[in-house]
């Protein structure tokens, strides 16, 4: 963080102040990743919204049964593009790229998932993620049986909506605080 460029126009609070399974948390992605993502400090000055809010996220994001780790993200990526969220669009784009293992992919999906070099079954998926994003009230029975055309099972379906749902709230709640995202995302997966 610099003067120039905070990290969120919040109170960021220092890492020591925090409750130990915050900080604990906080410290083993910084271990994982090599640096603390700013959304993670953004966060914690909230200490119970902060428990909340990575719970469901790792509950959605962290499954080994279903929609596969890159498919996931590719879900986090259309969306935040969708509803303008740089913090997402960029730090989740490094995890999809690497995910992916694509150093393009990130970039075509945020700009216009529609453009990108996808299969069917992601085109499919990510048309059902726009519409919860945009436009849930008009989701219908055609939407679920295109859906299942493509193959994914019901459960595979909620888990679409699910990730759309969080991060269209995560997109508007890094986006009313301003938060920055870190440098380091930028390259990576890229080379």
């Amino acid at each position: 963080m610099t003067d120039t460029h905070p990290i969120s126009r919040f109170p960021v609070p220092d890492l020591a102040s925090l409750p130990d399974d915050i900080r604990q948390a906080i410290e083993a992605v910084a271990e994982k990743s090599g640096f603390v993502p700013n959304v993670f400090l953004a966060l914690a000055h909230r200490p119970a919204e902060f428990r909340a809010f990575f719970a469901y996220h790792d509950a959605l994001m962290d499954k080994d049964a279903g929609l596969s780790k890159a498919e996931r993200e590719l879900i986090v990526v259309a969306t935040s593009g969708l509803n303008q969220c740089q913090y997402c669009v960029v730090a989740h784009g490094a995890i999809l790229r690497i995910r992916a293992r694509n150093p393009l992919i990130a970039d075509q999906v945020a700009v216009n998932w529609r453009k990108a070099d996808l299969s069917g079954r992601e085109r499919a998926m990510l048309a059902y993620a726009e519409k919860v994003a945009l436009n849930a009230q008009q989701i219908d029975d055609s939407d679920h049986d295109a859906l299942h055309k493509a193959g994914f099972t019901p459960d595979e379906v909620w888990d679409i909506g699910a990730i759309a749902a969080f991060f269209g709230m995560s997109n508007r709640l890094v986006n009313a605080g301003d938060i920055r995202p870190n440098d380091e995302f930028y390259l990576l997966g890229r080379a």
